[in-house]
């Protein structure tokens, strides 16, 4: 008999534990402000590697094209169940690997290589998977793309509805990665309706703060929701598809076999625990305090001469556009992370510089919420970046910013981490 030999990471690759040990470190000591990511609980992590990793299981609950499904389809029917009841949908997929494969499986669900389809252009905040040209949705289908008003950053509805009269997209995506303000999802029904499109709404982003109330719900406006599971969710990194029960089907088919092989099982069963976690009132308070830090921040932001696009936020979103300051956003991003403070760089509507060097930087505060740290962390917070970009090539300022920055984190522990 072979002698089994099992052992942990830490002897099998210390090299690459090492690397997993230095990044909880990093996420401990650092203030996380990218806007769509977060902690997951200590529970999503455990579901997400656990042995469900192991078992293969295409198709879906009940109808299985491998055996030993039990216990997976009870995961699967949970999970589904759980997201129906959080967000009010009819039909939950919850077998997308992540939110841009959800949002590709809506086009294979309704269109041909060559209909129209309609989002919000990538500079105006949009997503790449709204039809932005370099995504393969902007390649296979063609896009219609909508703005912003110049003259104070928000969705222009009158271009939006002009546009879809002329064109009569088969999908009006209504989505944002980089928009810091909350979405109208009764004008864009109402658009859709007028010219027979279906209304998608990806809340990739948002997700969370409609769970939680902070943020007005799609459901019951848009026929079709698109989500990732992480972000302001707190969920496994993954994706998901909530639809109306008319269109479950072509939902369905369009995952699995249209686009996908076997499920994500571990994610599947994170998205589960994640789903009960999101349905508490503790939830419900994380939700406000994500939106109201944000503001805080802003209103901390705008006393210190950073200028805002939209001049603030409604969400957990900031889009600081850094113009007037003379300092572009990539050597700000750059800066603010040796200070501790992790952000990225960002294009702001209109932006003159390009994409990989902006005039932007893309704040968030669905991590920082989730450490528990409140309003006056805010307006500490606000000072640290302005005083940042104050000087980004002032090495001491930066140290001595990160240094305060670790002994903030040291008061504020992060869910999830090795304490």
């Amino acid at each position: 008999m072979t002698q089994r030999i099992d052992p942990p990471l830490s002897v099998t690759d210390p090299e690459l534990d090492a690397l997993i040990r230095a990044e909880e470190r990093r996420q401990a000591d650092t203030l996380r402000l990218i806007p769509s990511e977060n902690y997951a609980s200590r529970a999503v992590l455990e579901a997400s590697g656990s042995v469900l990793n192991n078992k293969y299981s295409e198709g879906y609950p009940h109808k299985r094209y491998y055996q030993g499904q039990v216990n997976i389809d009870a995961v699967e029917e949970l999970a589904v169940s759980r997201l129906c009841a959080l967000f009010g949908a009819d039909h939950a997929n919850v077998q997308p690997y992540s939110g841009s494969p959800a949002n590709l499986a809506v086009y294979v669900a309704f269109m041909q290589p060559g209909d129209k389809s309609m989002g919000l252009a990538l500079p105006a905040g949009g997503h790449l998977t709204h039809g932005w040209n370099v995504s393969v949705t902007g390649k296979y289908y063609q896009a219609i793309q909508y703005g912003v008003r110049q003259s104070d950053h928000l969705i222009d509805f009158d271009q939006v509805a002009a546009l879809a009269r002329e064109h009569r997209p088969k999908l009006l995506w209504a989505g944002t990665t980089a928009y810091p303000r909350v979405l109208d999802y009764d004008r864009f029904a109402e658009i859709a309706r007028e010219v027979g499109a279906i209304l998608v709404a990806d809340i990739a982003h948002i997700s969370g703060l409609v769970a939680g109330g902070a943020h007005p719900s799609p459901f019951g406006k848009a026929e079709v929701v698109t989500s990732t599971t992480h972000k302001t969710l707190r969920g496994p990194r993954g994706g998901m598809i909530l639809c109306d029960a008319a269109h479950q089907k072509r939902i369905d088919r369009a995952v699995f076999p249209g686009l996908q092989g076997g499920p994500h099982n571990s994610a599947i069963a994170a998205l589960a625990v994640a789903a009960k976690e999101a349905a508490t009132p503790a939830f419900r308070d994380y939700a406000r305090a994500v939106v109201d830090n944000a503001r805080v921040l802003a209103e901390g932001l705008l006393s210190r001469g950073i200028a805002l696009v939209t001049g603030g936020t409604d969400t957990h979103l900031i889009l600081a556009d850094l113009t007037p300051t003379g300092v572009p956003g990539k050597p700000a991003a750059v800066a603010l992370e040796k200070a501790g403070i992790v952000t990225n760089y960002n294009s702001v509507p209109f932006d003159t510089r390009g994409p990989f060097d902006p005039s932007g930087i893309r704040i968030g505060t669905p991590a920082i919420t989730s450490r528990g740290m409140g309003p006056d962390e805010m307006r500490r917070l606000a000072g640290w970046i302005a005083d940042v970009i104050e000087d980004v090539e002032d090495e001491a300022r930066l140290a001595r910013i990160a240094g305060e920055v670790k002994d903030l984190c040291d008061q504020f522990p992060a869910p999830g981490l090795p304490s």
